[in-house]
């Protein structure tokens, strides 16, 4: 026994010394990350540790603990036979928290009786104790929920993009942006025909589709085709910087757009009639995109122009009017019928009203988004009628400067609407791209001739598409 407690002094260093180490080593880390760490971010470090450390004391006073009234293991072995009852213990939910530029993540426990509604009615308290401009609690999994808490507002803070030029991992999976607590906001592209984009002129609509563009150009197993209504040549609006990674390409011409989408149709037939052949699935996202078999993405800018009804009793009013009406039916059977073949269909407008987009095309898009709207009958065009029940995540909200670049969409699997912070792509980037991903272009046609060459198949004759 004498031998046993003197070689506690003994080791007594030792010990001291390695956990001075630690000590030691963790600050370290700590300081280095403090220091690399932008504003924002060293910011939201030191708002972390006041999280950690004022939680159990705000935790008792929001109702997020649990009374134990069953003595624990220990105090049921040291506790008097005829003495007093040990005194009931007060569980806390215990948490992680992770800072970022905008705030804090915290992954918190449940107990029993606090469970993600209680979290849920908790917010408001937990926003004004941790000086966030908002605070959403989502679950996290059997017995976990996350609690975001944004300390700026990440709706109002604009962001760009600067792309990588590598391929996505995913073709599926469109990154749009970030959402008001600051999370990824992504969409799946798989067995969707077509999506609608609507917004004032100069609220961020072709911007958000040019970092689409930007960010599928290095694959092979994409191709893009555009019809924008805002300009005459190739050389002149948004998508001059893209043009080169784009296998075709026309302006506000009626004829040249019409010939454009009765090539697309017969692209759609000829997939249609060779698929299963082929790729030996019914539909092409059973497999997904390949160089020889790509999603072919069409880009209609300023779709209006090219389904407007004409009215008037001339010549030249009524061979418009002709040639508008047949562009909405060749559309219409991109929309309804080039799905399962790996055709994508984008619509871009100021408002997507019946009289900008018809209904028949704009309705069956599964995907849509608004940018800043004037008036509801603009809203309601572009996300349903549902959007009257959510005024706060209007478009008609979004006309403020700051807001420029903000969308909104409902998206699968949340109640309501989201409102999404799009980053902004520069022209320099975009160019950049389009000019190192220019070698990747290559017509869908042709790849669809190369293909049924290389199993046997003979090729129908494919008519001339000029760029």
């Amino acid at each position: 026994m004498i031998r046993f407690g003197n070689s506690v002094p003994e080791y007594a260093p030792d010990a001291l010394l390695a956990v001075a180490v630690l000590v030691g080593v963790w600050l370290l880390v700590t300081v280095g990350r403090y220091v690399r760490a932008d504003r924002g971010t060293r910011v939201s470090m030191r708002q972390a540790l006041r999280v950690r450390w004022g939680w159990v004391r705000l935790a008792q006073m929001a109702g997020l603990t649990v009374t134990d009234k069953t003595p624990g293991l220990l105090a049921q072995i040291t506790a008097q036979k005829d003495g007093p009852a040990p005194a009931p213990r007060v569980l806390t939910p215990r948490i992680k928290v992770k800072p970022d530029p905008f705030g804090v993540i915290v992954q918190a426990r449940t107990l029993p009786k606090v469970g993600l509604e209680e979290y849920q009615k908790s917010a408001r308290f937990l926003a004004d104790a941790w000086r966030c401009t908002r605070v959403s609690v989502l679950p996290d999994g059997p017995g976990r929920v996350v609690i975001r808490g944004v300390r700026s507002d990440p709706l109002t803070t604009p962001t760009t993009h600067r792309p990588t030029g590598l391929p996505p991992v995913d073709l599926t999976r469109w990154e749009l942006g970030i959402d008001e607590y600051a999370a990824q906001v992504c969409v799946s592209l798989a067995n969707v025909p077509g999506v609608t984009v609507a917004g004032v002129p100069g609220a961020g609509k072709t911007s958000g589709v040019n970092k689409f563009v930007c960010d599928f150009a290095p694959s092979a197993s994409v191709q893009i085709v555009t019809a924008d209504g805002k300009v005459s040549r190739a050389s002149e609006g948004d998508y001059a910087d893209l043009v080169k990674r784009m296998f075709a390409f026309c302006g506000d011409d009626l004829d040249e757009a019409n010939a454009l989408f009765k090539r697309l149709v017969e692209l759609r037939k000829r997939r249609s009639a060779t698929i299963r052949d082929v790729l030996g699935v019914k539909n092409m996202w059973h497999v997904g995109p390949s160089p020889e078999w790509p999603l072919t993405v069409l880009i209609i800018d300023e779709a209006h122009t090219f389904f407007r009804e004409y009215k008037g009793s001339d010549a030249t009013t009524k061979r418009l009017a002709a040639l508008t009406a047949e562009n909405a039916r060749l559309v219409e059977d991109l929309v309804k019928k080039g799905r399962s073949v790996g055709i994508l269909v984008i619509l871009i407008s100021q408002k997507t009203t019946g009289d900008a987009i018809p209904t028949f095309i704009r309705d069956v898009c599964p995907i849509g988004l608004s940018f800043a709207q004037k008036t509801v009958e603009a809203t309601v065009a572009a996300l349903g009628d549902d959007i009257r029940n959510w005024p706060d995540a209007s478009p008609v909200t979004l006309q403020d400067p700051a807001y420029v670049g903000v969308a909104v969409m409902a998206m699968q699997g949340r109640p309501g609407y989201t409102r999404i912070r799009t980053p902004y792509v520069s022209d320099a980037d975009a160019a950049r791209v389009a000019e190192a991903t220019s070698h990747l272009t290559a017509d869908p046609d042709l790849c669809l001739d190369a293909l049924l060459a290389s199993t046997g198949r003979t090729t129908a004759p494919r008519p001339s598409l000029a760029k």
